[in-house]
């Protein structure tokens, strides 16, 4: 059996894990970020990583940092034929990736070059990409910078967000890894140098990146907000007030007024306009300290006129 040390933490690499164990790979260990206290309640919860090697039996390590601590070592010292990461969220150490008798590879959820960093499904939609895919690369310590082994693309919809996306993407990374390690262990693929001239970045998103410019057209502004949703979720302020935008339509015609003034509305409706005269309608939101609402729910408790030509968003 090929053994393995599987790196990663998010419901995104659950899959992937699952899928070698159920495989026949040897998972000696499995290194993945310390529970984190999740909600309101603040309950202390494992990763989704965490919980399938627990259920399978597996170790676990959790180390805060990986360079440097004691679970780095115990990994070195299991000396896998494989490292395999997936959303590991860390630049691993020189010596950790040498510890792999074969690779150390990873499932990057991008074309690469195009998108290296932490957030390359939330810019692909952000920035109205017809198309993403996953990418199986060998890791170095420069980030997302390794050779490809393989790669295969998978096309964004209108109605896909970021988490439709990492649900897909999961999945074809899990094949993608299933049909690519055999091929290298048994030494019959070439990897293919990326082009840093074709290099683009997905830093993680920042919390000033989670608000929709209003002068976006409405092709983009909806882009935006599909990309952040349902993490970190895009906002505006609607009449002072900090809004989250879950669910926003394109509507198919064209205004003079000036981004954030009304174009319509009425008891179950509310249309606000974007940059390049563009219309968007807001479907369902989510003003600061209440819960989520339809339009027509949120419209029945305003006091607010919200009249047609009115500046209401920023």
């Amino acid at each position: 059996m090929t053994s393995v040390i599987f790196m990663g933490t998010p419901q995104f690499s659950a899959p992937i894990l699952s899928s070698l164990i159920e495989h026949d790979y040897d998972v000696l260990a499995v290194v993945t970020q310390p529970d984190r206290r999740v909600g309101r309640k603040h309950v202390l919860t494992a990763s989704p990583v965490k919980q399938v090697a627990v259920d399978h039996n597996i170790e676990v390590l959790q180390p805060e940092k990986i360079s440097g601590s004691p679970e780095m070592q115990r990994a070195i010292d299991l000396a896998p034929d494989l490292i395999v990461t997936a959303a590991f969220g860390q630049f691993l150490p020189t010596k950790l990736l040498k510890a792999a008798k074969v690779a150390a590879v990873n499932v990057h959820a991008s074309l690469l070059p195009k998108y290296r960093g932490g957030a390359p499904v939330h810019y692909a939609i952000m920035n109205g990409d017809k198309e993403t895919g996953v990418s199986i690369m060998f890791m170095e310590k420069k980030m997302d910078a390794g050779d490809i082994l393989s790669q295969k693309a998978m096309p964004i919809t209108d109605q896909d967000d970021v988490g439709s996306m990492f649900d897909k993407l999961s999945d074809l990374g899990r094949d993608l890894l299933l049909e690519t390690l055999p091929k290298l262990l048994a030494g019959e693929i070439t990897p293919v140098k990326q082009d840093e001239d074709l290099v683009s970045f997905s830093p993680t998103i920042k919390s000033d990146e989670e608000r929709v410019d209003i002068t976006l057209s409405a092709r983009l502004f909806d882009c935006k907000v599909r990309a952040l949703r349902p993490f970190p979720t895009a906002h505006i302020y609607l009449n002072g007030v900090r809004t989250k935008l879950w669910r926003v339509a394109i509507l198919d015609e064209q205004t003079d007024l000036k981004p954030g003034q009304v174009v319509s509305r009425d008891k179950h409706h509310l249309a606000i306009a974007t940059g390049e005269h563009g219309v968007i309608s807001l479907e369902e939101l989510q003003p600061a300290g209440k819960p989520k609402l339809s339009i027509t729910d949120f419209l029945n408790g305003t006091t607010d006129e919200l009249a047609v030509g009115e500046q209401v968003a920023e």
